[in-house]
């Protein structure tokens, strides 16, 4: 058994006008499960596919007060794209972020609720992933972290170090998921987590004695309400087990 990545989960204190940001910022569709919860998907996408990890935006009240840990990368193609990239972000809402990245050759933002994002500059390595380069994760140990994930999920890991830990889909294809050193303590709950899924016909409840197994925590969160489970990576970064699909 294994599980994969199928989408990261944002909250939102306005689901429906977060989405359209995002959607108008990625190209891609919205759909909506209903009041409080917004979906984004690529136009004509078939959802789980390794070609694009989703967006659920999902409605919650409490404020944002710290840096995410979790955050996207935004690929370009060009100095000129990077900076037509910006352009239009800003015109949608995006603001500038200082997260003390210092004079770099990419750009931060926020989203129009403050949710940091970068927008890259040319890199060969994300020349085919779509407009999302990779889904980065602040963590205090990357090689921990790709123990933990690379046993989790059926990810290829391509690189690990003691400041950065890279996957990709088995499939080479989509964004990359990323997990980089910082210094910052985890304050709370994470607002943007990652959610992962095991395929069809596998156990969900034998997935999450595994994932127990390999160092998943509990969050103390009240599941009573809910059909998936939350679980926590060995640093406490929350992530959902979504049912097989």
């Amino acid at each position: 058994m294994a599980t994969r990545l199928v989408q990261i989960n944002m909250k939102a204190h306005d689901d429906s006008a977060l989405g359209r940001f995002w959607a108008e910022a990625l190209g891609w569709g919205v759909d909506s499960e209903g009041p409080g919860v917004t979906n984004l998907e690529p136009v004509g996408f078939t959802y789980p596919d390794p070609a694009a990890v989703c967006i659920d935006l999902v409605a919650r009240p409490e404020p944002k007060t710290v840096k995410n840990r979790v955050h996207l990368d935004l690929a370009t193609v060009s100095a000129a794209h990077q900076e037509e990239l910006v352009t239009r972000l800003k015109d949608l809402g995006a603001t500038p972020a200082d997260v003390g990245q210092g004079d770099v050759p990419w750009t931060v933002l926020a989203d129009p609720e403050g949710n940091e994002f970068c927008v890259l500059e040319p890199r060969p390595i994300y020349r085919d992933t779509g407009p999302i380069a990779a889904v980065v994760v602040d963590c205090a140990d990357p090689r921990e972290m790709a123990r933990f994930w690379g046993e989790a999920m059926d990810w290829t890991l391509h690189e690990v170090t003691d400041d950065h830990a890279t996957f990709r889909s088995a499939a080479g294809v989509g964004p990359y998921l990323e997990f980089l050193r910082t210094g910052d303590a985890k304050s709370g709950w994470n607002r943007v987590h990652l959610d992962v899924a095991p395929y069809l016909g596998d156990d969900l409840a034998a997935e999450e004695t595994r994932l127990r197994a390999l160092g998943a925590g509990d969050p103390g969160i009240d599941q009573s309400a809910i059909s998936w489970t939350i679980l926590a990576d060995p640093e406490g970064n929350e992530f959902c087990l979504l049912t097989p699909r």
